[in-house]
């Protein structure tokens, strides 16, 4: 069964609703009403946790503390990993790409009166002393301001993210949508996908140069997708399919591991090419795979498309070992997963009990973090 939360507010004159997974929140706009109280219920598998992005920031809205009127309000978004067709996709292959609904990011916007303030793990501060590496968060704030037609208003912002940085699983893409639905419930605006796809690509430009749009289109999904040519078509999954996902310990850059497959690309177009090609061609091929459940069949081009992007020069030596490490575990099949050159590993796993072994081999292979995450039909 898919997790699903029910969620109650209470307070005159506040909003509370869920779009698919995602929380959008919107205290009373009347500076007198405070304290608005918010129980979400948990059913199906839901990840418990002590404390978690999401509780952190309804806590906050809903004991008031930002005592502004009209706000805070919350925007969140889930992570993603490439299945099949990474680097393919951006020469026109098609892409097979899955949710990650255990990692998430939660954007909490409030009005000010002028200018725009940031709350992260990676800066506090205002907007014109933010560094480099906060221009795609504030490149979100702005479009999204453009959108909805609130470009003049101040912002503060606070980002609360388990979704890591530079690991190949979206984070610049999670910032764009849940920042995105955050602006829109601050304005009183309802984006559609396609609105909110353009706010996340803004982001991605700033984060990656030349984005193909796969990681944005991933984010915004609650299923499995088909990503080709910028279509998007949701997959049929035949079984319960668990992945788990394993960090390397090293970031990877999305940008370099792209630009330095062009380089090649030109200069070796005939042996990149058949690789690309190849690339892509597993990746159509999976969905009969994924279709019928068939985890050895799956499996077996997880690791033909690990080796061929070896071969693209855009996997290392502490990725190449979390393959084998899992392969030796007994995953049907392993491959990095973005852009490589640091960034994670994705293991198939044949269970949920299989997958728990899964994540010990991986961590005492080296893995700095594992998380592990199920894949059915939607």
């Amino acid at each position: 069964m898919r997790p699903r939360a029910t969620i109650v507010a209470r307070g005159e004159g506040s909003t509370c609703r869920a779009v698919g997974q995602h929380l959008l929140i919107a205290p009373s706009r009347n500076p007198h009403q405070t304290g608005a109280r918010v129980r979400i219920k948990a059913e199906g598998n839901v990840p418990a946790s002590p404390e978690t992005a999401l509780s952190r920031s309804i806590r906050r809205v809903a004991s008031g503390d930002s005592g502004r009127a009209g706000g805070p309000v919350l925007g969140s978004a889930h992570a993603k990993a490439i299945l099949f067709g990474e680097h393919a996709v951006v020469y026109g292959a098609p892409a097979v790409a899955i949710p990650l609904h255990a990692l998430t990011a939660v954007a909490e916007v409030s009005p000010r009166r002028e200018g725009t303030r940031i709350h992260s793990a990676l800066f506090h501060g205002d907007a014109d002393d933010a560094p480099a590496r906060i221009q795609p968060l504030l490149e979100a704030i702005y479009s999204a301001q453009r959108h909805t037609g609130i470009s003049d208003m101040g912002v503060e912002l606070r980002l609360d993210s388990t979704v890591p940085y530079e690991r190949g699983l979206g984070s610049s893409a999670v910032v764009g949508v849940a920042v995105a639905r955050a602006v829109a419930a601050l304005a009183g605006v309802q984006m559609d996908a396609d609105e909110i796809f353009e706010v996340a690509m803004d982001c991605e430009r700033i984060a990656h140069g030349r984005s193909s749009g796969l990681d944005p289109r991933t984010v915004i999904s609650e299923v499995p997708i088909r990503f080709h040519g910028g279509e998007v078509a949701h997959i049929q999954v035949g079984a319960p399919l668990v992945f788990v996902l394993a960090d390397s310990g090293h970031a990877g850059s999305t940008a370099r591991a792209v630009g330095a497959v062009r380089a090649s690309l030109k200069a070796d177009p005939e042996r990149i090419s058949g690789l690309i090609g190849r690339l892509g061609e597993i990746a159509e091929g999976s969905l009969d795979q994924l279709a019928a459940g068939d985890r050895e069949g799956l499996g077996a081009q997880m690791f033909e498309a690990h080796r061929h992007l070896a071969e693209l020069g855009v996997s290392d030596v502490a990725l190449e070992r979390l393959v084998d490490a899992a392969r030796a575990a007994g995953a049907t099949g392993a491959k990095l997963t973005g852009g490589g050159r640091g960034g994670c590993v994705i293991a198939l796993a044949r269970d949920d009990e299989h997958g728990a072994r899964l994540e010990h081999a991986l961590r005492r292979a080296g893995a700095a973090r594992t998380w592990r995450t199920t894949v059915s039909q939607a």
